[in-house]
């Protein structure tokens, strides 16, 4: 083996090392970035609109998700190069957090409606005892 092969091959190594640990480090910041747990429980809120909007609030994977597509483009970009012995628990990681993320955005899509939804049907059912007081 020429002394420029070893060299490459050494610099290959290093780099889908490096790869591996950008993935790791992207997922580390999904999981970190994810709504905390205690946040989309509890409320301090004095009405349905409060709770509904504090856990809208909550339900936000915004940076989850960017984080996550930062994972996916540097292991996609590893796998593809063949930088990886064994992947598996990597993609295993990625698809759960999406799976997750996923969940998250349409609980956030659901929560939102009902907060649209919650202050038109109170002012529809004051119009109403409004209308049957002047009855």
């Amino acid at each position: 083996m020429s002394q420029s092969t070893f060299d490459d091959d050494e610099l290959f190594g290093e780099a889908a090392s490096e790869m591996r640990s950008d993935v790791e480090e992207s997922l580390a910041a999904t999981w970190e970035a994810l709504p905390d747990a205690d946040d989309v429980w509890e409320t301090d809120a004095g009405n349905t609109l409060g709770v509904l909007n504090g856990l809208r609030s909550a339900l936000s994977a915004d940076d989850a998700a960017e984080h996550l597509a930062e994972a996916k483009k540097w292991f996609t970009m590893g796998q593809r190069a063949g930088a990886f012995e064994d992947a598996d628990d990597l993609e295993a990681e990625i698809l759960e957090l999406e799976e997750l993320i996923a969940d998250i955005e349409t609980a956030h899509e659901e929560v939102s409606g009902l907060a649209a939804t919650v202050p038109e049907l109170r002012s529809t059912l004051q119009e109403a005892a409004g209308d049957e007081g002047e009855e």
